[in-house]
């Protein structure tokens, strides 16, 4: 897994769909301060990765989730990920709305999941777990069971790792931000005097207001 872990980062790099910048935070919509920024949907633009990643999340589900019916997938980040999975198994794909559609039947759920199906639901990303969880718990009260769930990369907050414990959901993601790290030092794309405000805004991300080198 470290090696995928790596492989992962260094192509999410690449294109930049993570980015880091300790000297010069980004603002979240939640409001928080962070040295990094990670906008996984970039990755559909390049097919050769838009399908390594396919390939690997479809590995890690048959590998890790035995006797899976079913994908879902997370809106909206992992709508077109979860579908392409879910093509590639050959299996049946719903996808879960951050809030009931406002008409027609009020979905949270689009698409037919049968009761009782054994679902993995993919993210693109994890950070404090809230909206994925939310999503798990759709399908559950849809009568299914969530053995599991795959994302692309996780910030491996404390708050985020409790929440999935509490919540009984297996979660398996292709890399991580200590990967990213050791893959952004590797490459100069920080330095070492760098790391020290990265790790200290991962201990406590909603109240972290910038790092000095």
């Amino acid at each position: 897994m470290k090696i995928l872990e790596k492989h992962v980062a260094e192509k999410l790099l690449k294109i930049k769909a993570i980015k880091l910048q300790p000297l010069n935070p980004f603002t979240w919509a939640s409001g928080w301060k962070s040295p990094i920024y990670c906008d996984n949907r970039k990755t559909l633009s390049y097919p050769a990765i838009r399908s390594y990643i396919k390939i690997e999340l479809a590995r890690v589900i048959m590998e890790n989730f035995e006797g899976v019916d079913a994908i879902a997938g997370v809106a909206t980040g992992a709508i077109a990920q979860g579908a392409l999975v879910a093509d590639l198994l050959g299996l049946p794909f719903v996808y879960i709305r951050s809030t009931p559609k406002d008409h027609g039947l009020e979905n949270l759920i689009e698409g037919d999941l049968k009761p009782g199906s054994k679902v993995v639901v993919i993210e693109d990303l994890i950070s404090t777990g809230g909206s994925s969880l939310k999503a798990v718990e759709a399908v559950r009260n849809d009568g299914c069971h969530v053995i599991g769930m795959v994302a692309i990369f996780s910030y491996g907050f404390p708050v985020s790792e409790r929440k999935f414990k509490d919540a009984k959901v297996n979660l398996i993601t292709l890399s991580n931000y200590d990967a990213v790290l050791e893959e952004a030092l590797r490459t100069d794309y920080i330095d070492e005097s760098d790391i020290k405000t990265l790790q200290e805004w991962r201990k406590d991300p909603a109240n972290w207001k910038g790092g000095d080198k």
